[in-house]
């Protein structure tokens, strides 16, 4: 049983490293760093995803840029995260799409990109606005 807890102490470390190294590259980039204000806790509810949830850090990672952004200057802005990947950051139309659907497709404008990075867009937007 030790030996179980030990393990789990060095994924856990390795987490902490990792997201202490991506705040910093982040912090060290950009004067402002946007974030969506993802209901962590209620998305660990969905036993698909749980796992792969709780094993990322997001919180933990949002709590470390946070510090160390207020402490060179920086902004850290959190974000509705609604509709972020269904909006059009071309037009503003709700596109509705799957999980599955990777790809942004626009029936009103045709704009077309990759469906985190037409998210990307939109969680900026909201953060300048």
């Amino acid at each position: 049983m030790h030996v179980l807890a030990r393990l789990h102490e060095h994924v856990a470390n390795q987490r902490k490293d990792y997201n202490h190294k991506v705040s910093r590259e982040l912090v060290n980039r950009y004067g402002l760093i946007a974030f969506e204000d993802l209901n962590v806790l209620g998305m660990t509810k969905n036993h698909n995803l749980a796992k792969s949830i709780a094993d990322s850090g997001w919180s933990q990672l949002v709590s470390f840029t946070t510090y160390k952004a207020e402490s060179a200057g920086r902004v850290v802005k959190q974000v509705d995260p609604r509709n972020t990947s269904q909006l059009c950051s071309s037009c503003g139309v709700v596109v509705k799409k799957l999980l599955k659907d990777r790809k942004h497709h626009c029936l009103c404008c045709g704009y077309v990109v990759d469906r985190d990075e037409n998210a990307a867009v939109n969680i900026l937007k909201r953060a300048t606005a």
